[in-house]
């Protein structure tokens, strides 16, 4: 008799993935770490571009997005620590760990300029600059994450799928800034930013509990 196919359970539907052939399996992990590094070489560069900018521009919301960048790379790169070795099961729990942490330190800095939002009452200073890197970062991080989840979830890779939700929340905080800039220029909403950036806060402490737990695939 054949064997019954096997039945997804985990609410993330990756964990019950049937056994990879050896050949699709290593072809799964170069993608991994091909998109890891591509993660990591964009994250760099919007990284400068954002903190530069938001120095020129005096933005404190263009700085925290640079810094989000920032922990964007170190979370990239615990995957890609990861997968540099001969038996990545072997490193998930800590590159999961390091995830987590990335998560609950993006949290901390974004509740905390959204407070000091708040009680200062100054607005982010717009910039043409942030704008663009702002849409561009909304094209490409979204691309970036279904990529490496969907490789992750055939792998079954909890870091891998941990690591696209932290690009796809990059890709929320892209948005976030460019609302942000957009709303206070046109109309004047300064609050707008703070608000979505609070609701932004949340979601990430619940993305490093499930990371810690290693929730995201079985």
């Amino acid at each position: 008799m054949k064997p019954e196919p096997a039945t997804e359970t985990c609410a993330d539907g990756c964990c019950a993935a049937p056994a990879v052939e050896p050949d699709r399996r290593a072809l799964l992990v170069r993608r991994i770490r091909l998109l890891v590094a591509a993660t990591i070489t964009y994250n760099v560069v919007e990284a400068v571009v954002a903190l530069t900018a938001g120095a020129a521009a005096s933005s404190g919301a263009l700085i925290g997005f640079g810094l989000d960048s920032v922990i964007e790379v170190a979370s990239a790169a615990a995957v890609a620590w990861q997968f540099s070795g001969h038996d990545p099961e072997a490193r998930e729990r800590r590159a999961l760990q390091a995830i987590a942490i990335s998560f609950f330190a993006l949290a901390i800095y974004v509740t905390g300029e959204a407070v000091s939002t708040f009680f200062t009452g100054e607005p982010p200073e717009t910039s043409r600059t942030g704008i663009v890197l702002a849409a561009i970062s909304l094209a490409v991080m979204p691309a970036l994450s279904a990529a490496q989840r969907r490789a992750g979830r055939e792998l079954a890779s909890a870091s891998a799928v941990a690591d696209s939700r932290q690009t796809l929340l990059c890709a929320y905080l892209s948005a976030v800034l460019l609302a942000g800039l957009l709303l206070n220029a046109l109309f004047g909403w300064w609050w707008a930013d703070p608000v979505v950036a609070l609701a932004i806060a949340g979601v990430a402490v619940q993305e490093g509990r499930t990371a810690w737990r290693g929730q995201h695939c079985c």
